[in-house]
């Protein structure tokens, strides 16, 4: 059996589980918006620094070329009359703008005449791209490593050198090819504009940059990704006319919020067709919105305890009528005298006290009918002994207590001698009024415990608890007495009438442990008590037959 719980805790988890379960989904729901939106807000924001990213790269590249084309058109250049002059000239250029790694002026051959810090003056850099590119008009040449400068050029790092070549032909008055200025820009230079670029989000996003050449080679990136070729699907459709963001899976298995954005170019310069990738991992870009969640979970548990005490306390209110009725209808049920309490105020307490009071009444009659029936079905209504269905009832509750308390139980079957002729001689009348004193003579001889019954006419039968010790002696000593108090004379109507009665008793379980060849037996007995002589009893033995006539006069 399930144990029950009251209203009041129902009451109280219902409110608990409803508010759980209202700001589970409420988180959820706000948890997949706010997830929703951070997603299109940083990715947007990634595609936005991408392309600040890559128009800051096209913009210092458009400003360091416009820079040496004036250089190349000084006087110093185009007139090279004094080479420590023109030295002079590219050693404070390079010490103003340190993304300058080498600066030199060629003569048309492609000799290193004057150089910063004089490296490479007097090396010809004739087959090299920067001078031979360089010699036919403006030259921004890709990022590589270094080949030339990689012994001569200070690397504290003690990593590979990259620059990227701006060079330019320096023309005399008539037109003629004077030298070529070359230069490389040290590739650190893109990474200090990642860094001022990436400076103002870092703390709220641990965003990552790459910068990918035009065949998709990494240039820029965590150190164990430089040098590979990086394919990814957002990149397959991207053109120069926009960035764009996407949820992109990444070659290392995760996937990560990813803004991209390819160099357009600034004025003149038509740019390299680098790429710049701004990522952050999905982990962490979702992890407002997790934060969020934990909070609104945090405080929906918090709120729905609230709340189930809230609801207890106010249940208790509701609930107390209802325990004031549920202990009035126990007292009821216990029979103890009580009264639905009348509750108003509360129109559904109203109804159930009063249709409760008015079933209590109804109840209460009807109780009250069927005790009348009850005692007139089990009752004779003529002399108010139990009758035989009253008898059967109690017969196997009687066996029962005198097993619990290991005693015996004495039957006795009583017939009156003589009842006819008084009925015939006086009339029914006086019959019934003679029944009724056999009765009140019979009730007078039991003891507590003990039962006698009408079994119809003028039969009677006696049930006595008695002492398995001397349970024949006690039935003896109450069948004398019933023999002595019957025969004694009965008044009718100013005239007086007597009887006998004759006796058959039998022992349970001393004569058989069958209760009903007890009452048998008994019967049994009695036909030998009439045949007798009448007015005696006889007792029923399992050893022997013993038969007991016992005097009318009375017993000290």
């Amino acid at each position: 059996m399930r144990p029950s719980h009251s209203l009041r805790s129902r009451f109280a988890i219902l409110i608990a589980l409803l508010v759980g379960a209202l700001s589970w989904l409420l988180g959820t729901l706000i948890g997949q918006d706010s997830s929703q939106r951070i997603r299109e807000e940083i990715g947007r924001d990634l595609a936005e620094v991408s392309y600040m990213m890559v128009d800051r790269l096209d913009r210092d590249m458009e400003s360091r070329a416009g820079m040496l084309q004036v250089i190349g058109k000084l006087r110093a250049l185009s007139e090279p009359n004094d080479i420590v002059e023109i030295r002079v000239l590219l050693d404070r250029l390079q010490s103003e703008f340190p993304s300058i790694a080498w600066i030199g002026f060629t003569d048309p051959g492609g000799t290193v005449l004057a150089s910063s810090d004089g490296i490479l003056e007097g090396v010809s850099i004739a087959q090299r791209p920067v001078y031979l590119e360089g010699s036919k008009g403006l030259f921004i040449g890709d990022v590589h490593e270094a080949v030339l400068l990689a012994k001569l050029l200070p690397n504290p790092t003690g990593e590979a050198m990259k620059f990227v070549d701006i060079s330019l032909p320096v023309h005399a008055a008539d037109g003629s090819l004077i030298g070529v200025l070359a230069s490389h820009l040290s590739w650190s230079w893109a990474d200090e504009v990642r860094l001022s670029i990436l400076e103002p989000i870092q703390h709220r996003r641990n965003v990552e940059f790459f910068v990918l050449s035009n065949d998709r080679t990494v240039l820029l990136a965590p150190k164990n990704m430089i040098g590979q070729r990086l394919h990814l699907q957002a990149l397959d459709d991207l053109t120069a006319r926009n960035s764009r963001w996407a949820v992109q899976e990444w070659p290392d298995g995760k996937t990560y919020l990813t803004g991209l954005a390819i160099s357009r170019g600034y004025q003149d310069y038509p740019g390299l067709g680098w790429t710049v990738i701004a990522r952050q991992s999905i982990n962490e870009a979702y992890a407002p919105a997790r934060e969020l969640l934990r909070i609104i979970l945090l405080w929906g548990s918090f709120l729905a305890l609230l709340f189930a005490v809230l609801g207890w306390l106010l249940s208790g209110y509701f609930t107390r009528p209802l325990r004031q009725i549920a202990e009035a209808a126990d007292r009821l049920s216990a029979g103890e005298t009580s009264e639905i309490p009348d509750f108003k105020g509360t129109r559904e307490l109203e109804l159930l006290s009063q249709s409760l009071r008015r079933m209590v009444d109804s109840l209460t009659h009807q109780q009250t009918a069927l005790g009348v029936m009850e005692n007139l079905a089990h009752h004779d209504p003529l002399t108010g002994l139990p009758n035989r269905v009253a008898l059967e009832k109690y017969l196997p509750r009687a066996q029962q207590r005198s097993q619990a308390s290991q005693n015996s139980l004495a039957l006795l079957y009583l017939d009156l001698d003589g009842f006819k002729p008084v009925n015939d001689q006086f009339g029914h009348a006086a019959g019934d009024q003679l029944l009724r004193e056999m009765a009140v003579r019979l009730r007078s001889c039991l003891r507590e415990g003990d039962l006698v019954a009408r079994l119809g006419g003028d039969e009677f039968l006696m049930v006595l608890q008695v002492p398995s010790s001397d349970a024949l002696q006690q039935a003896q000593l109450i069948a004398e007495r019933a023999l002595k108090t019957l025969g004694e004379p009965v008044a009718l109507d100013q005239r007086f009438a007597q009887v006998g009665c004759s006796i058959g008793g039998a022992l349970w379980p001393l004569d058989s442990s069958n209760l009903s060849e007890v009452l048998e037996l008994a019967d049994q007995a009695l036909y030998r008590a009439k045949h007798a002589g009448k007015n005696c009893a006889e007792f029923h033995s399992l050893r022997q037959y013993t038969s007991h006539t016992l005097a009318s006069d009375p017993l000290s």
